[in-house]
C-alpha cells in the first residue's frame, strides 16, 4: 500500500533491520533531550514505538499536536527496554522521514483517547469519532461486525434467504410511535419508517418464499433504556413457512449458542433445548417474564400465611417471599436493598431473617413472633436465611419480587452462577390485556399472533363463555441472563381468525382491511402457516461484550433523549423545504405561568 508496508501491530523481532513505512495517529510523544524523543503511533490494529534520534525528525514531531496523522519511513530495531504490554514491545522504529497526513489543529482534546470511557457520556457522543479511536471502545464495534457475520453465515447455512424489505412504508399501529416522513408528491400524506418488517416478512411467506432473514433496521420513537436505543436499532429478523413454534425454537437453538460461546465474555451457553416456561409460571416463580436463570432464587406466595399477621401493608393484599439461604448482610445493606428495590419497582420491599439461634429477627420480625413456627415450617427456613417480601396487587407484588431476585443475585454471588449465558423461552403469553390508559381490552403483544385454540376460543371469548384475558397465544420471548432478546410468534394466517381477534378489541372487518390491506388480501388468496422471531442484534452484542449500556455497542448512538449531538439531529430545516413538503409548523402553546 502507498502509505504503509506494515500496520502498527504487525512488526516483531524477526523484522529487525527492515526498512518499513507506518501510518497512523501520533498517540503520545515524550521528549528526552534536544535530539531524542519516544513517540507512540497508533492505527486500527495497534501501536508501535518510534524513536526520534535526529533534530530534523524531532522538530517535525514536536510541532504536532497529539492525534495528528503521520506517515513514518524508518528502520526496525530491537528495543533495549522491552514492553510486554505491547504486541510490538520487542521492537521500535527509527524514522528517516516523517510526512504529516492530517494535522490535529487543537492543542487540547475533549478527553484522553485511551480513557474516553471515563468521560461524561454527552461529551463522548459529541466527539464520537474521537471516542471510537479508543481501542477499548473500538473492540465492541469489531465484535459487532464479527457477530453479524457469524449470524448471517449461520442463517444462510440453515437455507434462509437474505431479503431486504422497504424502509419507506405505511404507518402501522404497533407498540411505539412511528417516525413519519412527508411525501413531497402527495401533499398531506406520509410514509413511516418501519418499526419492524413484520408485515413484509409475512407477505413474503404468502408469496411462496420458504425461509427469509435479514439484519433489519427498525425505527421506533420511544424512550431510551439501558438495553434499548431510541430511534434506530437492528434485529436478526426471520420467518419460516409451514413452520410451528418448535421449528422456530430449533433454528434459534442451533444458531445462537455457538455464537455466544465463541464471542461472548462467558464461554458457557445453554445448549438445546432451552427451558420453556409458561408466562404465568414465570411471573409466579420468578416475578418476571425475563427471568435470569443464573440466579437460583425463587418466589413463594405467602398471602395466606402473612396476610393477617398484623402488618398493615400486607392486609388484604398478595404477599410474595424470596428466601435466601446463607445470607450474611448487614442491616445497612438491607436498608440500601429496600431503597434500591423501591426505586426500580415503585413498591416497597420488606424483610426478616432467621438467625443462627433459630429466632426471627430484623425488619418486620415483631409481627411474626406468634406465627414463628408456622413461618419456619411453610417456608422451610434454616438458620441464616433472609426472607425478602413484597406486597400489593398480584402484578405489583410479582414484579417487585422479580426486582428483589435480581438485586439479591447481585448481592449474593453464591446464588448466582454469573459466568454463563442462560437462555430460556417464555411461552403462552396472554393474547389480550386491559390497557392502562384506556381501561379496555387491548392486544397484549403482537396482534398477528395465532391464539391457542384458534377460532373456537375467540368465539367463546366473544360470547362470554371464556374470559378474554384467559386466552393465550402462540407468542414467545427469547430471554438470556434476564434480558429479553426477542419476541416472536406463530402468525395468524387465516383472515376469519384475524377478524375475530380484532373484533374483541372493537375493530371490525372494515378496520382490518383499512389498516392492513395488503396482508389481509394476501391471506385471502391462501397463505401457509408461518412463524418467526427477531432477536435484537444490539442487545445480543451488549450481552456478549459484557456492557451495561446498549450505546457502548452501537457505532453512532443517539443519547437518552433521541438526539444525535454529534450531527445535530434532530434540527431545524430551511423554511423552503417545509414549503415544498406542504408543511406548516405550529409551535406548542406555553403554559400560562410562562406566558
Amino acid at each position: 500500500m502507498q502509505y504503509r508496508t506494515h500496520h502498527c501491530n504487525e512488526l516483531r523481532l524477526a523484522d529487525a533491520g527492515k526498512q518499513v513505512r507506518l501510518s497512523g495517529w501520533m498517540e503520545n510523544i515524550r521528549e528526552v533531550s534536544a535530539s531524542l524523543a519516544f513517540v507512540v503511533i497508533r492505527d486500527f490494529y495497534g501501536s508501535t514505538q518510534l524513536v526520534a534520534e535526529s533534530e530534523d525528525i524531532l522538530s517535525v514531531l514536536l510541532n504536532l499536536n497529539k492525534e495528528s496523522v503521520i506517515s513514518v519511513t524508518g528502520t526496525v530495531r530491537e528495543r533495549d527496554n522491552k514492553n510486554p504490554k505491547m504486541a510490538t514491545g520487542d521492537i521500535e522504529v527509527v524514522p528517516d522521514s516523517v510526512e504529516v497526513l492530517g494535522k490535529c489543529r487543537y492543542n487540547a482534546l475533549p478527553f484522553q483517547i485511551g480513557r474516553s470511557k471515563e468521560a461524561d457520556e454527552s461529551i463522548r457522543l459529541k466527539y464520537r469519532y474521537l471516542d471510537l479511536r479508543n481501542p477499548e471502545v473500538k473492540k465492541n464495534i469489531i465484535l459487532r461486525c464479527k457477530v453479524v457475520a457469524a449470524l448471517r453465515k449461520a442463517m444462510i447455512d440453515h437455507d434462509f434467504l437474505e431479503i431486504t424489505t422497504p424502509i419507506l412504508t405505511a404507518s402501522s399501529p404497533e407498540g411505539a410511535r412511528d417516525y413519519l416522513v412527508p411525501a413531497r408528491k402527495h401533499p398531506g400524506e406520509f410514509y413511516a419508517l418501519p418499526q419492524a418488517p413484520q408485515q413484509f416478512k409475512q407477505l413474503l411467506m404468502a408469496s411462496g418464499f420458504d425461509r427469509y432473514f435479514q439484519i433489519a433496521p427498525c425505527f421506533r420513537d420511544e424512550d431510551a433504556r439501558g438495553d434499548r436505543s431510541p430511534g434506530e436499532f437492528y434485529q436478526l429478523d426471520m420467518e419460516m413457512a409451514f413452520a410451528s413454534q418448535e421449528d422456530v425454537f430449533s433454528v434459534i437453538e442451533d444458531v445462537l449458542p455457538p455464537v455466544f460461546a465463541e464471542y461472548g465474555r462467558y464461554h458457557r451457553a445453554s445448549s438445546a433445548p432451552f427451558r420453556r416456561i409458561p408466562y404465568l409460571e414465570a411471573m409466579e416463580t420468578y416475578g418476571s417474564d425475563k427471568p435470569d436463570l443464573r440466579i437460583d432464587l425463587r418466589v413463594t406466595d405467602v398471602s395466606g400465611l402473612l396476610g393477617d399477621c398484623g402488618f398493615g401493608p400486607f392486609e388484604g393484599l398478595t404477599v410474595k417471599a424470596v428466601p435466601v439461604t446463607g445470607f450474611t448482610g448487614t442491616r445497612k445493606q438491607m436498608d440500601k436493598f429496600c431503597a434500591d428495590v423501591e426505586v426500580v419497582s415503585g413498591n416497597k420491599a420488606y424483610w426478616f431473617r432467621l438467625d443462627e439461634q433459630g429466632e426471627i429477627v430484623g425488619g418486620i420480625a415483631k409481627f411474626l413472633q406468634e406465627k414463628k413456627e408456622e413461618v419456619i415450617r411453610q417456608l422451610g427456613l434454616v438458620p441464616g436465611t433472609l426472607v425478602a417480601l413484597s406486597a400489593g396487587k398480584l402484578s405489583a407484588a410479582q414484579k417487585t419480587a422479580g426486582v428483589m431476585i435480581r438485586k439479591l443475585g447481585e448481592m449474593c454471588p453464591e446464588h448466582m452462577d454469573r459466568e454463563q449465558y442462560a437462555f430460556c423461552w417464555i411461552v403462552d403469553f396472554p393474547m389480550y390485556e386491559i390497557g392502562e390508559e384506556s381501561g379496555e381490552l387491548e392486544f397484549c403483544h403482537n396482534p398477528f399472533s395465532m391464539p391457542n385454540g384458534g377460532l373456537d376460543i375467540l368465539q367463546k371469548a366473544a360470547s362470554g363463555e371464556v374470559d378474554p384475558l384467559s386466552v393465550t397465544a402462540y407468542q414467545y420471548d427469547l430471554v438470556c441472563n434476564g434480558v429479553e432478546l426477542s419476541s416472536g410468534a406463530v402468525r395468524n394466517h387465516d383472515p376469519e381468525i384475524m377478524i375475530k381477534a380484532f373484533e374483541l378489541v372493537r375493530l371490525g372487518e372494515e378496520d382490518v382491511k383499512a389498516k392492513f390491506p395488503a396482508m389481509y388480501n394476501a391471506f385471502c388468496y391462501g397463505a401457509p402457516p408461518h412463524a418467526g422471531i427477531a432477536p435484537g442484534v444490539d442487545r445480543m452484542v451488549m450481552l456478549l461484550a459484557g456492557e451495561e449500556s446498549i450505546r457502548e455497542v452501537i457505532p453512532f448512538p443517539m443519547n437518552k433523549n433521541a438526539q444525535d449531538v454529534m450531527m445535530g439531529a434532530p434540527g431545524p430545516v430551511d423554511p423552503r423545504q417545509l414549503e415544498e413538503l406542504h408543511i406548516a409548523l405550529v409551535q406548542p402553546e406555553k403554559p400560562e405561568e410562562e406566558a
